[in-house]
């Protein structure tokens, strides 16, 4: 296998035809996704900065090998590091843009996996993944808006990236989402949310996409993690400007909140008890 490795990725260096690069990226491709040993085996022959150089070619079959193959190999830990050193980020993201859907979802893949890593968080911003993820959310597979939800969390848990978030839309992206994607992933969605809520352009964008009726919505239906992430956003909506408060005094919001904040752990039992105290109770 080593042997056929090196073969490989003497194929990638030299200048064959397009059709011959098609076939030797289709083997890298099936053999990176077969288990970690090879992964780890074909990074450590060179192929990811090869591979990097092939994100951004005319050749969209190319192209979406080279992003699969990169995508197979991010799944092992051990190459999340070189993918990022070796300067993929850019291309990664020209692929989540221009790339063809499956191309795309393979990058937002690598994305959400490398979102993960504190380190990576603020480069993946500067190189403008966010309104590309946003839009992968947004119109992607079920899949696709998973992994998207994923990446865009992590990215939100860096202030800056917030901001961008916010910039390109998030906040209405999140309430336009259809009903299914949220019963998928209720909590992640709620979780961006809450991150947003952190900052003052955040409080702002959700109140101009209306989001009081959502929120209220949740804390009287919704699952029971984002009950509390949608208390916790409104204490931060009413503790910023108490006029959200004349839209969350009702009955069946009131005996909501006494609920959990009976019932609640400690740290929501407080959120709730802080929201029942802002509407008098």
């Amino acid at each position: 296998m080593p042997s056929r490795i090196r073969i490989l990725m003497h194929k990638l260096k030299s200048d064959i035809p397009n059709d011959h690069l098609r076939t030797a990226l289709g083997e890298i491709r099936l053999l990176s996704s077969v288990n970690d040993d090879n992964r780890i085996t074909i990074a450590k022959a060179g192929a990811i900065p090869l591979l990097t150089n092939l994100l951004t070619v005319p050749d969209s079959q190319i192209q979406e090998h080279a992003v699969i193959a990169l995508r197979n190999l991010s799944i092992s830990d051990k190459n999340k590091g070189i993918i990022v050193s070796s300067g993929a980020l850019p291309g990664i993201v020209h692929v989540l843009k221009e790339g063809s859907m499956e191309a795309r979802e393979n990058a937002t893949a690598i994305l959400s996996g490398l979102s993960e890593f504190e380190k990576n968080q603020v480069e993946i911003g500067d190189v403008g993944a966010i309104p590309p993820l946003l839009l992968i959310l947004y119109k992607g597979t079920p899949k696709g808006k998973k992994d998207a939800a994923h990446a865009l969390y992590h990215l939100c848990l860096y202030l800056d990236n917030r901001i961008r978030a916010v910039s390109a839309g998030v906040v209405p992206v999140l309430l336009d989402l259809p009903k299914e994607a949220w019963s998928e992933m209720h909590n992640d969605l709620m979780s961006i949310l809450a991150l947003i809520s952190i900052e003052p352009e955040g409080i702002f964008a959700i109140d101009e996409a209306e989001a009081i009726p959502f929120l209220v919505e949740v804390i009287k239906s919704g699952p029971l993690l984002s009950e509390y992430t949608a208390v916790r956003i409104l204490v931060r909506l009413c503790s910023a400007d108490r006029k959200y408060l004349v839209e969350i005094q009702e009955d069946g919001l009131v005996r909501k909140l006494k609920q959990m904040a009976k019932h609640g752990s400690y740290f929501e039992s407080i959120d709730a008890q802080k929201l029942l105290n802002m509407v008098g109770q």
